[in-house]
Protein backbone atom coordinates (compact mmCIF):
# COMPACT_ATOMS: atom_id res chain seq x y z
CA UNK A 1 0.00 0.00 0.00
CA UNK A 2 1.39 3.82 -0.72
CA UNK A 3 2.26 5.52 1.87
CA UNK A 4 1.51 9.88 1.79
CA UNK A 5 3.44 11.92 4.29
CA UNK A 6 1.43 15.24 4.64
CA UNK A 7 2.91 18.35 6.54
CA UNK A 8 0.50 20.82 7.90
CA UNK A 9 2.36 24.23 8.71
CA UNK A 10 1.36 26.57 11.93
CA UNK A 11 -1.26 28.06 9.86
CA UNK A 12 -2.57 25.22 9.14
CA UNK A 13 -3.74 24.27 12.27
CA UNK A 14 -4.18 27.93 14.04
CA UNK A 15 -7.40 27.07 15.20
CA UNK A 16 -10.23 24.01 15.85
CA UNK A 17 -11.73 25.21 12.34
CA UNK A 18 -8.68 25.07 10.50
CA UNK A 19 -7.78 22.04 12.55
CA UNK A 20 -11.03 20.03 11.39
CA UNK A 21 -9.99 21.52 7.71
CA UNK A 22 -6.55 19.01 8.21
CA UNK A 23 -8.10 16.30 9.83
CA UNK A 24 -10.18 16.18 6.61
CA UNK A 25 -7.68 16.53 4.26
CA UNK A 26 -6.02 13.06 5.79
CA UNK A 27 -9.29 11.13 6.36
CA UNK A 28 -9.84 11.97 2.87
CA UNK A 29 -6.72 10.63 1.74
CA UNK A 30 -6.94 7.10 4.16
CA UNK A 31 -10.27 6.74 2.63
CA UNK A 32 -8.28 6.83 -1.08
CA UNK A 33 -6.54 3.54 0.09
CA UNK A 34 -3.19 5.27 1.28
CA UNK A 35 -1.45 5.10 4.72
CA UNK A 36 -1.36 8.54 6.07
CA UNK A 37 1.83 10.01 8.40
CA UNK A 38 0.78 13.87 8.77
CA UNK A 39 3.65 15.92 10.49
CA UNK A 40 2.24 19.00 12.21
CA UNK A 41 3.59 22.29 13.61
CA UNK A 42 2.86 24.02 16.19
CA UNK A 43 -0.61 25.93 16.17
CA UNK A 44 -0.49 29.66 14.41
CA UNK A 45 1.27 32.04 16.49
CA UNK A 46 2.04 29.55 19.56
CA UNK A 47 5.90 29.25 19.31
CA UNK A 48 6.57 32.98 19.18
CA UNK A 49 4.36 33.23 22.16
CA UNK A 50 5.54 30.63 24.37
CA UNK A 51 9.40 32.70 22.97
CA UNK A 52 8.00 35.41 24.70
CA UNK A 53 6.75 34.23 27.87
CA UNK A 54 10.38 32.53 28.47
CA UNK A 55 11.58 35.55 27.57
CA UNK A 56 9.41 37.98 29.92
CA UNK A 57 10.32 35.15 32.75
CA UNK A 58 14.21 35.07 31.93
CA UNK A 59 16.28 37.40 29.43
CA UNK A 60 18.87 34.46 29.00
CA UNK A 61 16.56 31.20 29.35
CA UNK A 62 18.76 27.74 29.34
CA UNK A 63 18.88 25.98 25.89
CA UNK A 64 17.27 22.88 27.35
CA UNK A 65 14.48 24.85 28.78
CA UNK A 66 13.42 26.10 26.03
CA UNK A 67 13.28 23.11 23.91
CA UNK A 68 11.58 21.26 27.00
CA UNK A 69 8.81 24.58 26.31
CA UNK A 70 9.27 24.97 22.56
CA UNK A 71 7.99 21.11 22.03
CA UNK A 72 4.90 21.84 23.95
CA UNK A 73 3.35 23.05 20.90
CA UNK A 74 3.86 20.25 18.46
CA UNK A 75 2.72 18.15 21.07
CA UNK A 76 -0.29 20.20 21.61
CA UNK A 77 -1.26 19.86 17.71
CA UNK A 78 -0.60 16.74 17.42
CA UNK A 79 -2.93 15.21 20.05
CA UNK A 80 -5.62 17.78 18.83
CA UNK A 81 -5.41 16.74 15.30
CA UNK A 82 -5.45 12.91 16.61
CA UNK A 83 -8.41 13.96 18.18
CA UNK A 84 -10.35 15.66 15.14
CA UNK A 85 -9.61 13.05 12.83
CA UNK A 86 -11.29 10.21 15.57
CA UNK A 87 -14.39 12.37 15.50
CA UNK A 88 -14.53 11.81 11.51
CA UNK A 89 -14.55 7.68 12.03
CA UNK A 90 -10.69 6.88 11.69
CA UNK A 91 -8.57 5.56 14.23
CA UNK A 92 -5.34 7.75 14.96
CA UNK A 93 -2.29 7.80 16.89
CA UNK A 94 -0.06 11.46 17.94
CA UNK A 95 3.34 10.77 18.32
CA UNK A 96 6.37 12.90 19.72
CA UNK A 97 9.60 12.80 18.31
CA UNK A 98 11.21 10.37 21.31
CA UNK A 99 7.85 8.44 20.35
CA UNK A 100 8.70 8.35 16.38
CA UNK A 101 12.20 7.43 17.21
CA UNK A 102 14.17 10.58 15.95
CA UNK A 103 16.80 10.00 18.42
CA UNK A 104 19.46 13.46 17.95
CA UNK A 105 22.30 14.94 19.65
CA UNK A 106 22.58 17.15 22.74
CA UNK A 107 22.89 20.13 20.61
CA UNK A 108 19.51 22.01 22.19
CA UNK A 109 17.54 24.31 19.99
CA UNK A 110 19.69 23.45 16.81
CA UNK A 111 19.72 19.50 17.05
CA UNK A 112 21.00 17.23 15.01
CA UNK A 113 19.57 13.72 13.95
CA UNK A 114 21.24 10.76 14.97
CA UNK A 115 18.98 7.85 13.93
CA UNK A 116 15.51 7.56 12.32
CA UNK A 117 13.87 3.73 13.72
CA UNK A 118 10.12 3.44 11.70
CA UNK A 119 8.90 0.59 13.70
CA UNK A 120 6.54 2.20 15.51
CA UNK A 121 5.39 4.07 12.80
CA UNK A 122 5.12 1.17 10.14
CA UNK A 123 3.06 -0.69 13.10
CA UNK A 124 0.43 1.64 13.56
CA UNK A 125 0.18 2.11 9.56
CA UNK A 126 0.07 -1.44 9.27
CA UNK A 127 -2.82 -1.50 12.27
CA UNK A 128 -4.81 0.56 9.79
CA UNK A 129 -4.32 3.63 11.88
CA UNK A 130 -2.87 7.34 10.94
CA UNK A 131 -0.05 8.87 12.40
CA UNK A 132 -0.24 11.89 13.67
CA UNK A 133 3.74 13.19 13.89
CA UNK A 134 4.99 16.00 15.63
CA UNK A 135 7.39 18.27 13.43
CA UNK A 136 10.55 19.96 14.84
CA UNK A 137 11.47 18.28 17.68
CA UNK A 138 13.47 14.99 18.55
CA UNK A 139 15.54 13.49 21.80
CA UNK A 140 18.83 13.02 22.85
CA UNK A 141 20.24 10.13 24.24
CA UNK A 142 19.74 10.39 27.49
CA UNK A 143 15.93 11.36 27.26
CA UNK A 144 16.26 15.38 26.74
CA UNK A 145 13.78 16.88 24.23
CA UNK A 146 15.47 18.52 21.82
CA UNK A 147 14.14 20.83 18.54
CA UNK A 148 15.31 20.75 14.89
CA UNK A 149 15.66 24.45 14.56
CA UNK A 150 14.76 26.77 11.63
CA UNK A 151 12.50 24.48 9.00
CA UNK A 152 12.70 21.56 11.63
CA UNK A 153 8.97 20.44 10.97
CA UNK A 154 10.16 20.47 6.82
CA UNK A 155 13.34 18.42 7.94
CA UNK A 156 10.86 16.07 10.12
CA UNK A 157 8.00 15.45 7.07
CA UNK A 158 11.29 14.94 4.28
CA UNK A 159 13.49 12.70 6.31
CA UNK A 160 10.42 10.63 7.16
CA UNK A 161 9.52 10.44 3.25
CA UNK A 162 13.02 9.41 2.50
CA UNK A 163 13.14 6.48 5.35
CA UNK A 164 9.46 5.40 4.67
CA UNK A 165 10.02 5.91 0.74
CA UNK A 166 6.86 7.65 0.36
CA UNK A 167 5.17 7.88 -2.99
CA UNK A 168 4.69 12.20 -2.06
CA UNK A 169 5.16 14.73 0.48
CA UNK A 170 2.31 17.04 0.71
CA UNK A 171 3.14 20.53 1.89
CA UNK A 172 0.17 22.19 2.90
CA UNK A 173 0.50 26.45 3.24
CA UNK A 174 -1.37 29.63 3.09
CA UNK A 175 -0.86 29.78 -0.26
CA UNK A 176 -2.30 28.07 -3.83
CA UNK A 177 1.10 26.32 -4.55
CA UNK A 178 4.60 28.12 -6.66
CA UNK A 179 4.16 31.33 -8.71
CA UNK A 180 6.05 32.27 -11.51
CA UNK A 181 6.77 35.44 -9.29
CA UNK A 182 5.15 37.43 -6.22
CA UNK A 183 1.24 37.81 -7.47
CA UNK A 184 1.22 40.35 -4.85
CA UNK A 185 3.93 42.48 -7.34
CA UNK A 186 2.50 40.82 -10.72
CA UNK A 187 -1.21 40.16 -10.76
CA UNK A 188 -0.75 38.08 -13.86
CA UNK A 189 1.50 35.98 -12.20
CA UNK A 190 0.78 32.33 -12.77
CA UNK A 191 0.78 29.28 -10.20
CA UNK A 192 3.26 27.03 -11.75
CA UNK A 193 1.86 22.69 -11.82
CA UNK A 194 5.53 21.75 -11.54
CA UNK A 195 9.10 22.84 -11.06
CA UNK A 196 12.18 20.67 -10.52
CA UNK A 197 14.10 20.24 -7.41
CA UNK A 198 17.02 23.07 -8.69
CA UNK A 199 14.65 25.62 -9.95
CA UNK A 200 12.62 25.71 -6.32
CA UNK A 201 15.96 26.00 -4.48
CA UNK A 202 17.08 29.03 -6.44
CA UNK A 203 13.76 30.88 -6.09
CA UNK A 204 13.52 29.43 -2.19
CA UNK A 205 17.30 31.06 -1.70
CA UNK A 206 16.10 34.42 -3.13
CA UNK A 207 13.28 34.40 -0.68
CA UNK A 208 10.50 32.70 -2.77
CA UNK A 209 8.80 29.82 -2.01
CA UNK A 210 7.13 28.73 1.04
CA UNK A 211 9.71 25.63 2.08
CA UNK A 212 13.02 25.70 3.82
CA UNK A 213 16.02 25.19 1.25
CA UNK A 214 17.65 22.21 2.83
CA UNK A 215 14.28 20.01 2.81
CA UNK A 216 14.23 20.58 -0.50
CA UNK A 217 17.87 19.55 -0.83
CA UNK A 218 17.14 16.25 0.77
CA UNK A 219 13.82 15.39 -1.36
CA UNK A 220 16.46 16.12 -4.09
CA UNK A 221 19.07 13.76 -2.86
CA UNK A 222 16.26 10.72 -1.97
CA UNK A 223 13.89 11.90 -5.26
CA UNK A 224 10.94 12.38 -3.09
CA UNK A 225 8.04 14.09 -5.04
CA UNK A 226 7.14 17.41 -2.68
CA UNK A 227 3.48 18.48 -3.36
CA UNK A 228 3.08 22.39 -2.15
CA UNK A 229 -0.82 22.44 -1.95
CA UNK A 230 -3.52 25.20 0.01
CA UNK A 231 -4.73 23.77 3.00
CA UNK A 232 -7.88 26.17 2.97
CA UNK A 233 -9.40 25.42 -0.83
CA UNK A 234 -8.67 22.36 -3.15
CA UNK A 235 -6.20 23.45 -5.74
CA UNK A 236 -4.12 21.32 -6.66
CA UNK A 237 -0.35 23.06 -5.92
CA UNK A 238 2.71 22.64 -7.51
CA UNK A 239 4.50 19.68 -8.03
CA UNK A 240 8.66 19.80 -6.68
CA UNK A 241 10.10 16.93 -8.87
CA UNK A 242 13.14 15.23 -11.29
CA UNK A 243 12.43 17.08 -14.26
CA UNK A 244 14.10 16.34 -17.84
CA UNK A 245 15.59 19.49 -18.74
CA UNK A 246 14.20 18.68 -22.56
CA UNK A 247 10.59 18.99 -20.78
CA UNK A 248 11.71 22.45 -18.19
CA UNK A 249 9.99 25.83 -19.64
CA UNK A 250 13.23 27.82 -20.42
CA UNK A 251 12.36 30.46 -17.50
CA UNK A 252 9.56 29.13 -14.70
CA UNK A 253 10.44 32.28 -12.43
CA UNK A 254 11.45 35.20 -11.40
CA UNK A 255 12.39 36.63 -7.89
CA UNK A 256 13.19 40.56 -7.02
CA UNK A 257 15.23 41.32 -4.11
CA UNK A 258 14.83 44.87 -2.82
CA UNK A 259 16.64 47.29 -1.02
CA UNK A 260 20.16 46.09 -2.06
CA UNK A 261 23.54 48.31 -2.36
CA UNK A 262 26.69 47.90 -4.11
CA UNK A 263 30.17 48.28 -2.79
CA UNK A 264 33.10 48.40 -5.28
CA UNK A 265 37.06 47.94 -4.08
CA UNK A 266 39.05 49.51 -7.25
CA UNK A 267 42.86 49.02 -8.24
CA UNK A 268 43.32 45.81 -6.01
CA UNK A 269 46.40 44.26 -6.65
CA UNK A 270 46.27 41.40 -8.79
CA UNK A 271 47.43 38.61 -7.26
CA UNK A 272 46.77 35.18 -5.02
CA UNK A 273 45.44 36.03 -2.02
CA UNK A 274 43.23 39.11 -2.46
CA UNK A 275 39.96 37.77 -2.28
CA UNK A 276 41.00 35.66 0.40
CA UNK A 277 41.62 38.82 2.71
CA UNK A 278 38.08 40.92 1.31
CA UNK A 279 36.42 37.91 2.37
CA UNK A 280 37.70 37.62 5.69
CA UNK A 281 37.05 40.86 6.91
CA UNK A 282 33.34 40.45 5.35
CA UNK A 283 32.81 36.95 7.11
CA UNK A 284 34.28 38.24 10.28
CA UNK A 285 31.50 40.51 10.41
CA UNK A 286 29.08 37.95 8.70
CA UNK A 287 28.14 40.19 6.42
CA UNK A 288 26.24 38.30 3.77
CA UNK A 289 27.69 39.46 0.58
CA UNK A 290 25.83 38.41 -2.69
CA UNK A 291 26.51 39.28 -6.27
CA UNK A 292 30.25 39.43 -6.52
CA UNK A 293 32.29 40.41 -9.52
CA UNK A 294 36.04 40.30 -10.25
CA UNK A 295 36.75 42.62 -13.86
CA UNK A 296 40.04 40.85 -15.91
CA UNK A 297 42.68 42.37 -14.38
CA UNK A 298 44.71 45.04 -16.31
CA UNK A 299 47.79 46.61 -15.62
CA UNK A 300 48.42 44.12 -12.31
CA UNK A 301 45.40 46.29 -10.49
CA UNK A 302 41.50 44.61 -10.41
CA UNK A 303 38.36 45.30 -9.40
CA UNK A 304 36.11 43.88 -7.27
CA UNK A 305 32.19 44.46 -6.89
CA UNK A 306 29.73 42.86 -4.59
CA UNK A 307 26.14 43.48 -3.34
CA UNK A 308 24.86 43.37 0.30
CA UNK A 309 21.42 43.93 1.90
CA UNK A 310 21.29 47.77 2.69
CA UNK A 311 21.31 47.84 6.34
CA UNK A 312 24.49 46.44 6.20
CA UNK A 313 25.94 48.74 3.81
CA UNK A 314 28.09 50.42 6.74
CA UNK A 315 29.20 47.45 8.31
CA UNK A 316 30.47 46.03 4.71
CA UNK A 317 32.19 49.62 4.17
CA UNK A 318 34.19 49.10 7.54
CA UNK A 319 35.26 45.97 6.63
CA UNK A 320 36.08 47.11 2.57
CA UNK A 321 38.28 49.63 3.92
CA UNK A 322 39.96 47.34 6.51
CA UNK A 323 40.37 45.06 2.77
CA UNK A 324 42.29 47.43 1.40
CA UNK A 325 44.58 48.68 4.19
CA UNK A 326 45.36 45.46 4.82
CA UNK A 327 46.53 44.54 0.96
CA UNK A 328 48.10 47.93 1.17
CA UNK A 329 46.35 49.39 -1.94
CA UNK A 330 42.58 50.35 -3.10
CA UNK A 331 39.73 52.43 -3.20
CA UNK A 332 36.25 51.93 -1.42
CA UNK A 333 33.23 53.37 -2.81
CA UNK A 334 29.08 52.58 -2.96
CA UNK A 335 26.05 52.85 -4.42
CA UNK A 336 22.77 52.74 -2.89
CA UNK A 337 18.91 52.58 -3.84
CA UNK A 338 19.24 49.20 -6.11
CA UNK A 339 17.65 46.29 -6.71
CA UNK A 340 18.50 42.40 -7.57
CA UNK A 341 16.18 40.77 -10.46
CA UNK A 342 16.61 37.10 -11.17
CA UNK A 343 15.02 34.74 -14.26
CA UNK A 344 15.37 31.06 -13.26
CA UNK A 345 14.80 27.84 -15.27
CA UNK A 346 16.18 24.70 -15.94
CA UNK A 347 15.60 25.07 -19.61
CA UNK A 348 18.57 27.59 -19.55
CA UNK A 349 21.02 24.30 -19.59
CA UNK A 350 19.89 23.57 -23.31
CA UNK A 351 18.63 26.81 -24.74
CA UNK A 352 20.22 29.55 -26.22
CA UNK A 353 19.11 33.18 -26.56
CA UNK A 354 17.74 33.31 -22.88
CA UNK A 355 19.77 36.39 -21.78
CA UNK A 356 19.24 38.01 -24.88
CA UNK A 357 15.71 37.46 -24.29
CA UNK A 358 15.72 39.02 -20.83
CA UNK A 359 17.94 41.99 -21.42
CA UNK A 360 15.49 42.62 -24.90
CA UNK A 361 12.82 42.66 -22.23
CA UNK A 362 14.55 45.25 -20.17
CA UNK A 363 15.87 47.57 -22.65
CA UNK A 364 12.33 47.55 -24.38
CA UNK A 365 11.23 48.95 -20.76
CA UNK A 366 13.87 51.55 -20.98
CA UNK A 367 15.69 49.99 -18.10
CA UNK A 368 19.54 50.39 -17.48
CA UNK A 369 22.01 46.99 -16.12
CA UNK A 370 24.58 47.38 -13.31
CA UNK A 371 25.39 44.06 -13.19
CA UNK A 372 25.22 41.12 -14.20
CA UNK A 373 25.58 37.48 -12.84
CA UNK A 374 25.04 34.30 -13.78
CA UNK A 375 24.53 30.50 -12.40
CA UNK A 376 23.98 27.84 -14.13
CA UNK A 377 20.30 28.02 -14.41
CA UNK A 378 19.74 31.28 -13.01
CA UNK A 379 20.49 35.42 -14.15
CA UNK A 380 20.63 37.70 -11.94
CA UNK A 381 21.01 41.76 -12.73
CA UNK A 382 21.43 44.61 -11.00
CA UNK A 383 18.65 48.01 -11.76
CA UNK A 384 18.20 50.60 -9.74
CA UNK A 385 15.31 50.11 -7.61
CA UNK A 386 13.16 53.27 -8.48
CA UNK A 387 12.82 50.94 -11.98
CA UNK A 388 12.35 47.21 -10.15
CA UNK A 389 8.75 47.18 -10.62
CA UNK A 390 8.59 47.73 -14.37
CA UNK A 391 11.54 45.68 -15.08
CA UNK A 392 9.82 42.83 -12.83
CA UNK A 393 6.59 43.15 -15.40
CA UNK A 394 8.51 43.96 -18.40
CA UNK A 395 10.54 40.83 -17.75
CA UNK A 396 7.43 38.53 -16.54
CA UNK A 397 5.71 39.61 -20.09
CA UNK A 398 8.75 39.53 -21.98
CA UNK A 399 9.17 35.68 -21.36
CA UNK A 400 5.05 35.17 -21.65
CA UNK A 401 5.07 33.74 -17.94
CA UNK A 402 1.66 34.80 -17.35
CA UNK A 403 0.55 32.34 -20.13
CA UNK A 404 -0.84 28.76 -19.05
CA UNK A 405 1.67 26.12 -20.09
CA UNK A 406 0.58 22.79 -21.41
CA UNK A 407 -0.28 20.29 -18.07
CA UNK A 408 2.10 18.36 -17.14
CA UNK A 409 2.19 14.86 -16.23
CA UNK A 410 2.42 14.12 -12.95
CA UNK A 411 3.86 11.60 -10.47
CA UNK A 412 0.73 9.73 -9.02
CA UNK A 413 0.91 8.01 -6.19
CA UNK A 414 1.30 4.48 -7.78
CA UNK A 415 4.06 6.10 -10.14
CA UNK A 416 7.42 5.70 -7.74
CA UNK A 417 10.47 6.96 -9.71
CA UNK A 418 12.07 3.86 -10.34
CA UNK A 419 15.66 5.42 -9.20
CA UNK A 420 13.89 5.57 -6.11
CA UNK A 421 13.82 1.70 -5.85
CA UNK A 422 16.31 -0.28 -3.44
CA UNK A 423 16.09 -3.60 -4.50
CA UNK A 424 17.92 -5.47 -2.04
CA UNK A 425 18.48 -2.82 0.33
CA UNK A 426 17.53 -3.39 3.82
CA UNK A 427 15.13 -1.27 5.84
CA UNK A 428 18.03 -0.66 8.48
CA UNK A 429 20.34 0.18 6.04
CA UNK A 430 18.14 2.88 4.22
CA UNK A 431 17.31 4.29 7.95
CA UNK A 432 21.32 4.55 8.09
CA UNK A 433 21.57 5.95 4.85
CA UNK A 434 18.48 9.03 5.26
CA UNK A 435 20.40 9.61 8.31
CA UNK A 436 24.81 9.93 7.36
CA UNK A 437 22.94 12.15 4.26
CA UNK A 438 20.72 14.47 6.74
CA UNK A 439 24.13 14.84 8.77
CA UNK A 440 26.29 15.42 6.33
CA UNK A 441 23.39 18.41 4.93
CA UNK A 442 23.47 19.97 8.15
CA UNK A 443 27.01 19.97 8.81
CA UNK A 444 28.16 21.06 5.30
CA UNK A 445 27.10 24.17 3.20
CA UNK A 446 28.77 23.12 -0.18
CA UNK A 447 27.57 20.18 -2.29
CA UNK A 448 30.15 19.67 -5.24
CA UNK A 449 33.14 21.27 -6.93
CA UNK A 450 32.83 21.36 -10.38
CA UNK A 451 36.07 22.22 -13.41
CA UNK A 452 35.08 23.17 -17.12
CA UNK A 453 38.82 23.20 -19.00
CA UNK A 454 36.98 23.60 -22.28
CA UNK A 455 36.07 27.12 -21.93
CA UNK A 456 37.00 30.25 -23.66
CA UNK A 457 36.16 33.72 -22.51
CA UNK A 458 35.30 36.87 -24.59
CA UNK A 459 35.40 40.61 -23.33
CA UNK A 460 34.04 43.81 -24.74
CA UNK A 461 35.51 46.61 -23.22
CA UNK A 462 34.59 50.18 -22.85
CA UNK A 463 30.59 49.28 -22.90
CA UNK A 464 28.41 52.19 -22.79
CA UNK A 465 25.94 52.20 -20.04
CA UNK A 466 22.30 52.32 -21.48
CA UNK A 467 19.52 49.92 -22.33
CA UNK A 468 19.94 48.03 -24.71
CA UNK A 469 23.61 47.04 -24.86
CA UNK A 470 23.53 43.72 -23.48
CA UNK A 471 20.45 42.76 -25.37
CA UNK A 472 22.47 43.22 -29.05
CA UNK A 473 25.59 41.52 -27.90
CA UNK A 474 23.61 38.34 -27.01
CA UNK A 475 21.16 38.66 -29.62
CA UNK A 476 23.89 38.36 -31.92
CA UNK A 477 25.57 35.42 -30.01
CA UNK A 478 22.51 33.67 -29.96
CA UNK A 479 21.94 33.99 -33.68
CA UNK A 480 25.03 32.44 -34.10
CA UNK A 481 23.34 29.56 -31.96
CA UNK A 482 26.48 29.79 -29.32
CA UNK A 483 25.21 28.80 -25.69
CA UNK A 484 27.14 30.87 -23.11
CA UNK A 485 27.80 30.04 -20.05
CA UNK A 486 29.26 32.63 -17.26
CA UNK A 487 28.39 36.29 -17.74
CA UNK A 488 30.05 39.34 -15.62
CA UNK A 489 29.15 43.14 -16.44
CA UNK A 490 30.03 45.94 -13.81
CA UNK A 491 29.70 49.63 -14.76
CA UNK A 492 32.70 51.57 -13.63
CA UNK A 493 32.69 55.30 -12.28
CA UNK A 494 32.34 56.96 -15.84
CA UNK A 495 29.75 55.14 -16.74
CA UNK A 496 31.06 52.73 -18.60
CA UNK A 497 31.48 48.46 -18.78
CA UNK A 498 33.20 45.64 -19.63
CA UNK A 499 31.17 42.94 -20.49
CA UNK A 500 32.91 39.52 -20.28
CA UNK A 501 30.94 36.24 -21.01
CA UNK A 502 32.65 32.42 -21.58
CA UNK A 503 31.94 30.04 -24.63
CA UNK A 504 32.76 26.53 -25.44
CA UNK A 505 36.05 26.78 -27.10
CA UNK A 506 34.90 25.20 -30.11
CA UNK A 507 32.64 28.12 -30.86
CA UNK A 508 34.96 30.54 -30.08
CA UNK A 509 36.06 31.80 -33.68
CA UNK A 510 32.27 32.16 -34.81
CA UNK A 511 31.52 34.13 -31.44
CA UNK A 512 34.28 36.36 -32.71
CA UNK A 513 33.19 37.03 -36.17
CA UNK A 514 29.82 37.49 -34.50
CA UNK A 515 31.46 40.40 -31.96
CA UNK A 516 33.34 41.88 -34.83
CA UNK A 517 30.61 42.63 -37.14
CA UNK A 518 28.27 43.96 -33.92
CA UNK A 519 30.90 46.17 -32.84
CA UNK A 520 31.89 47.47 -35.96
CA UNK A 521 29.70 50.79 -35.42
CA UNK A 522 30.94 51.10 -32.04
CA UNK A 523 34.79 52.64 -32.59
CA UNK A 524 34.88 53.27 -28.79
CA UNK A 525 34.55 49.82 -27.55
CA UNK A 526 37.63 46.86 -28.14
CA UNK A 527 37.50 43.33 -28.14
CA UNK A 528 39.32 40.73 -26.13
CA UNK A 529 39.59 36.99 -25.89
CA UNK A 530 41.81 33.82 -24.06
CA UNK A 531 41.20 30.76 -25.98
CA UNK A 532 42.37 28.98 -22.72
CA UNK A 533 40.51 29.29 -19.28
CA UNK A 534 39.32 26.95 -17.01
CA UNK A 535 35.50 27.69 -15.09
CA UNK A 536 36.34 25.96 -11.44
CA UNK A 537 32.99 26.33 -9.39
CA UNK A 538 31.40 25.62 -5.81
CA UNK A 539 27.58 24.65 -5.61
CA UNK A 540 25.80 24.47 -2.32
CA UNK A 541 22.68 25.76 -0.80
CA UNK A 542 23.07 28.80 1.01
CA UNK A 543 26.12 30.25 0.20
CA UNK A 544 25.03 33.39 0.30
CA UNK A 545 24.07 33.54 4.15
CA UNK A 546 27.01 31.25 4.94
CA UNK A 547 29.47 33.54 4.85
CA UNK A 548 32.42 31.83 5.48
CA UNK A 549 32.32 29.08 2.44
CA UNK A 550 33.38 31.89 0.16
CA UNK A 551 36.57 32.79 2.35
CA UNK A 552 37.27 29.30 2.87
CA UNK A 553 37.61 28.52 -0.96
CA UNK A 554 39.47 31.69 -1.64
CA UNK A 555 42.09 30.93 0.81
CA UNK A 556 42.85 27.76 -0.11
CA UNK A 557 43.64 28.88 -3.67
CA UNK A 558 45.63 31.39 -2.62
CA UNK A 559 47.55 28.90 -0.50
CA UNK A 560 48.28 27.20 -3.39
CA UNK A 561 48.91 29.82 -5.25
CA UNK A 562 46.38 30.20 -7.85
CA UNK A 563 45.58 33.47 -9.02
CA UNK A 564 41.66 33.98 -9.73
CA UNK A 565 41.35 36.18 -13.06
CA UNK A 566 37.13 36.57 -12.47
CA UNK A 567 34.69 35.87 -10.23
CA UNK A 568 30.99 35.23 -10.54
CA UNK A 569 28.41 34.16 -7.73
CA UNK A 570 24.86 32.99 -7.25
CA UNK A 571 22.99 31.99 -4.23
CA UNK A 572 24.10 28.11 -5.02
CA UNK A 573 27.25 28.75 -6.67
CA UNK A 574 30.82 30.36 -6.67
CA UNK A 575 32.43 30.28 -9.85
CA UNK A 576 35.84 31.40 -10.76
CA UNK A 577 37.89 31.49 -14.09
CA UNK A 578 41.64 30.29 -13.67
CA UNK A 579 44.40 29.45 -15.67
CA UNK A 580 44.20 25.89 -17.62
CA UNK A 581 47.65 25.51 -16.79
CA UNK A 582 46.53 26.23 -12.67
CA UNK A 583 43.01 24.16 -13.56
CA UNK A 584 43.65 20.23 -11.87
CA UNK A 585 45.60 21.96 -9.28
CA UNK A 586 42.92 24.33 -8.64
CA UNK A 587 40.31 21.32 -8.57
CA UNK A 588 42.24 19.08 -6.37
CA UNK A 589 42.34 21.76 -3.67
CA UNK A 590 38.72 22.75 -3.36
CA UNK A 591 38.29 18.35 -3.09
CA UNK A 592 40.59 18.73 -0.20
CA UNK A 593 39.02 21.33 1.29
CA UNK A 594 35.31 20.19 0.56
CA UNK A 595 36.02 16.22 0.11
CA UNK A 596 33.12 15.27 2.22
CA UNK A 597 30.24 17.58 1.28
CA UNK A 598 27.80 16.05 -0.53
CA UNK A 599 30.15 13.07 -1.16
Amino acid sequence: MSIVVQKFGGTSVADAQRIMAAARRIVATKRQGHQVVAVVSARGEKTDELVDLARSISAHPRPREMDMLLSTGEQESVALVAMAVHELGEDAVSLTGAQIGILTDSTFTKARIRKITTERIRAALEAGKIVIAAGFQGVDEDSNITTLGRGGSDTTATALAAVLEADVCEIYTDVEGIFTTDPRAVKKARKMDRISYDEMLELTSLGGGKMHSRSIEFAKKYRVPLLVRPSFSDGEGTLIAPQLDAEAPVVSGIALVKKEAIVHLRNIPDRPGVLAIVFHCMASRRIPIDMVIQDIAEGGVANVSFTVPQDDLADTLTAANEAAERLGAGDVGSSTNLAKLSVVGAGMRTHTGVAAHLFQSLAEANVSIRMITTSEIKISVLVNRDQSQEALEAVHSGFSLHLDQSPQPRIGFKQIDPERQRAGVSRDELEQDVVRRLQSMEDIVVSDVQLDTAQSRITVKNVADRPGVAAEVFKAVAEGGVMVDMIVQNVGQDQRADLSFTVPRPDLERCLLLMRELLEPWPETSLHFDKDIALLAVIGIGLRSHTGVGEKMFTALAESGINIQMVNTSETRISVVVGTAEAEKAFATLNRVFHKQGR
